[in-house]
């Protein structure tokens, strides 16, 4: 029945109005990779797969990482960031990890090889990365291959429920120096990525809004309005949870800004919280981190309305 209900929504979804678009003339093909394909397609997760794993290797073997970047010869730092997924490594260098850490198991060796290989990929972000900010192209990255993101937003519409104008309004008033084709691939890259919504194994988006996100006037009007539209379309798939948190709740646990969390399908790839600032954004993947999130996050989706309360208090401002 559950599959019925998303193959009656991934049919709707097809046909939904000019408001909820995709893509810009351009990048049509900037498609994010299916689930069928790979649970951990993109460069980004496989890099991160991997530093989680030789991470664990490390550990096993009793060493810490300044000791093996020193027996190695390498920079104080390079061990860290191969651990965390940041940078890419090569294959040679995965396989004088595995010698120092005494790994035997010849399959083993040779499935992180392999990853390490595919890891220094291109995602179809990485051409459009001069519009992105610092630490974004790696939320992409992890964004594709995650099965449930949930979201509080304060002042926004969440990127992947914005229809073209609204995206376009709020990148401009962003940039102090607006320019035509750097907001066109900036746009291009936003509705690109709303393709996991209507993919054939679709993510999960559990979105809490501000009631000011409904409130403030972006783009004029007739954008606004077209933009709660397809707020309130999209809000009837079934993959999408739509929240409003109405004024009248009074304080939060969220009060300090929006966040968004990324939960993973597959137990080796822990969730993680990013926080996106002005100029850059911030990944955090510890324990504790993750846990406080996870609180705020359920405390506000327990004091906003339902998601039939919230359509109906979109609708009505449409109307």
């Amino acid at each position: 029945m559950h599959e019925q209900v998303l193959s009656r929504n991934r049919v709707r979804a097809k046909s939904l109005s000019r408001l909820c678009v995709h893509a810009l003339p351009g990048f049509a093909k900037l498609r994010g990779p299916t689930r069928e394909v790979s649970m951990a397609i993109s460069p980004t997760a496989r890099r991160r797969r991997l530093g989680i794993e030789l991470r664990r290797l490390r550990e096993a073997a009793g060493l810490n990482g300044a000791d093996v970047a020193a027996a190695l010869g390498w920079s104080g730092t390079k061990v860290s960031r191969i651990e965390t997924g940041r940078v890419s490594v090569h294959h040679g260098d995965v396989g004088d990890l595995l010698d120092h850490y005494k790994v035997a198991d010849g399959t083993l060796r040779q499935e992180l090889i392999t990853l390490a290989r595919e890891s220094r990929q291109k995602g179809w972000w990485h051409r459009h990365r001069d519009t992105l900010k610092t630490g974004f192209d790696y939320y992409i990255g992890l964004e594709s291959d995650a099965a449930t993101i949930r979201t509080y937003e304060a002042q926004v519409i969440p990127g992947l429920l914005q229809t073209e104008a609204y995206a376009r309004a709020v990148m401009e008033a962003a940039a102090m120096k607006p320019d035509k084709t750097y907001i066109e691939k900036k746009a291009g890259v936003r509705l690109a990525r709303q393709q996991l919504l209507t993919r054939d194994a679709p993510i999960r988006l559990h979105a809490v809004l501000d009631q000011a996100v409904l409130m403030r006037e972006v783009g004029g009007a007739t954008t606004m309005s077209d933009q709660l539209a397809c707020l309130l379309q999209r809000s009837k798939l079934a993959n999408i949870t739509i929240q409003v948190l109405p004024f009248g709740r009074g304080a939060h646990p969220a009060m300090d800004g929006p966040f968004v969390i990324l939960e993973f399908p597959d137990p080796m790839d822990p969730d993680l919280v990013y926080i996106e600032q002005a100029v850059s954004g911030l990944v955090l993947e510890e324990a504790e981190e993750l846990a406080k999130y996870a609180w705020m996050f359920n405390n506000l989706a327990s004091q906003a309305l339902t998601a039939e309360e919230s359509a109906t208090l979109i609708s009505s401002m449409i109307e």
